[in-house]
């Protein structure tokens, strides 16, 4: 695998608004809803979104949160998630790269997609971190990404949302709300929080 840079990722957004069909094609809308479904109807609180590309889910999203910070670590991307949420008054769209500061100190929903695999494992564990902290301890994690692995990732895709999850060094109850053959969207909450039998307990490594 040879991963992508920032600079790589920045030069796609500015050469092509929807490089990866993410507004058009029909397993992403499918991947949009099973997101949706994960946070719930709403209305959400204070919603961080990281690394959201070119803002088809944080168009979503929006409706159904009273504050959604859409962050995305390019600039041709952060302008494409603004453009995208037009209109939100309550939703922004910032320009993070991650590991780094968080736009507010607490969150009730945090939605990680389509990132975890294109950064090292010591990025990576920073983040997961850095997310456990800022969120409510009855907020809702929610994480979508590939199962599958493609030439331009950091690191190996399969099980990588539970590695995740162990680096965070909390534990979480984590439901699976949708899985195909190509990826896996999970809605987690820390341990001691209400759960239902669907749910499984990830512990830290």
């Amino acid at each position: 695998m040879r991963p992508i840079t920032l600079a790589g990722f920045d030069q796609r957004f500015a050469g092509d608004a929807d490089p990866w069909s993410t507004f058009s094609d029909a397993d992403e809308a499918l991947k949009r809803h099973a997101i949706l479904h994960a946070i719930g109807p709403g209305p959400l609180g204070r919603v961080l979104e990281i690394a959201a590309g070119n803002g088809s889910n944080s168009a979503a999203i929006a409706p159904r949160a009273l504050r959604l910070d859409a962050t995305e670590a390019t600039a041709s991307g952060t302008a494409l998630v603004a453009g995208a949420i037009a209109g939100r008054k309550r939703a922004r769209a910032i320009q993070l790269v991650v590991p780094g500061r968080l736009p507010r100190s607490r969150y009730d929903v945090a939605v990680v997609a389509e990132v975890l695999y294109y950064l090292d494992a010591g990025d990576m564990a920073r983040t997961a971190r850095d997310i456990a902290a800022g969120l409510r301890s009855d907020g809702i994690l929610v994480l979508a990404h590939h199962r599958i692995d493609y030439p331009d990732f950091a690191q190996h895709a399969e099980r990588l949302q539970l590695a995740f999850l162990r680096a965070t060094r909390r534990r979480w109850q984590v439901r699976t709300v949708r899985r195909t053959g190509r990826w896996v969207v999970l809605a987690c909450r820390l341990k001691g929080q209400r759960r239902d039998r669907r749910s499984a307990v990830v512990r830290p490594a």
